[in-house]
Formats: structure tokens, sequence, C-alpha cells
């Protein structure tokens, strides 16, 4: 079973076990939790109902932080001695995911949605009178 998770204003495809750099979260306790924005199953079932994901968490424990490569921002204009030269290093938080909990089976909400269109399906439709008819009538009155 995966789970695709926000962290960070970025989204991360997830199994138990796995262990991720997200950037830096402020925490004070050692676990995180999540909601996803998809579960998939190991068979192979897909869960991106809103209300399903609703009671959906994803559970992370807090490994430590760490700050990733230095990126070099160099500005530089010919001919007139523009130079600017900045450095710039992300703080990253890494998470181990302990656990996925709480998908609902996709076949309650099949179920449910598949209930509403056959009731939409047997109602008849409401015949009346064109559209067109309707406007000349009320102009004439």
């Amino acid at each position: 079973m995966y789970a695709i998770i926000r962290a960070g204003g970025k989204q991360s495809k997830v199994r138990e076990g796995d262990v991720i750099d997200v950037e830096r979260m402020r925490v004070t306790d050692g676990t995180v939790t999540f909601t996803p924005l998809l579960v998939v199953g190991d068979d192979g079932t897909v869960i991106s109902d809103r209300e399903a994901l609703g009671n959906a968490t994803v559970t992370a424990e807090v490994l430590g932080e760490h700050r990733g490569e230095k990126i070099e921002v160099f500005k530089y204009k010919p001919k007139t001695g523009y130079r600017r030269h900045q450095g710039h290093r992300q703080t990253y938080t890494t998470l181990r995911v302990t656990g996925i909990t709480g998908a609902a089976s996709k076949k309650a909400s099949t179920s449910k949605a598949d209930g509403a269109d056959a009731g939409a399906e047997t109602e008849p439709v409401s015949g009346g009178e064109p559209v067109a008819d309707t406007v000349e009538n009320s102009e004439e009155g």
C-alpha cells in the first residue's frame, strides 16, 4: 500500500518504512501526521474520494534535520561592472513513515455512487413546451 502526501508545498509518494526528506518542519514532538491526497492498496484499488481520505492518516517519525547542498546565485551584466554573488542552503527534515491507516474500502463508496446513478436513469425526463413557444406566449400577454 502506498499514499501520496503533500509536505512543504511538494507531493511525495510514500510507503510504510520509507525515509524521505521534506522542507523544514518545526515540530516539537517526534511524530507527524499527514492527510493523504491519494491511497493505493496492495490489490491495486485506488481511493481518491475526499470523504474516505478524510479518515485516512499517514504517520511519520521525525529522524532529524540537515542542510542541503549549497546553491550559488551569480548575477552578471557585461561592460558595467555589475556582479552579485549569493549562496543558499535549504534546511530539510528527515522523516520515516511508520504507518498508513484509516483508508475506507472502495466498495462502500462505489455502491453509493452506483445507487445514485441508477436512480437518475429511472426517473422520467420532464417534457414541456418548447422554449420558443413559451417566449411567444409571454410576449403576447
